[in-house]
């Protein structure tokens, strides 16, 4: 028999709780571009390997695009 098939579901009875209100974070993504370049450089990126990495989250939308 496989793990798989014994896992079911977890059912709690008699408690229903809410999910507290969350705030919207202000300091989430998307970030600044300079910023993604300033951290990555302190992680001992090389500055081309910064650039392209932190262009690769501009795409994934976690930073902003950069001010040109």
């Amino acid at each position: 028999m496989s793990a798989l098939g014994l896992a079911g579901p977890v059912h709690a009875h008699g408690a229903s709780t809410a999910a507290p209100a969350s705030s919207p974070r202000l300091d989430g993504p998307p970030w600044p571009y300079a910023d993604c370049i300033k951290a990555a450089r302190n992680k001992g990126e090389s500055r081309s390997y910064a650039k392209w990495h932190c262009d690769q989250l501009v795409r994934a939308g976690w930073i902003k695009p950069p001010k040109r």
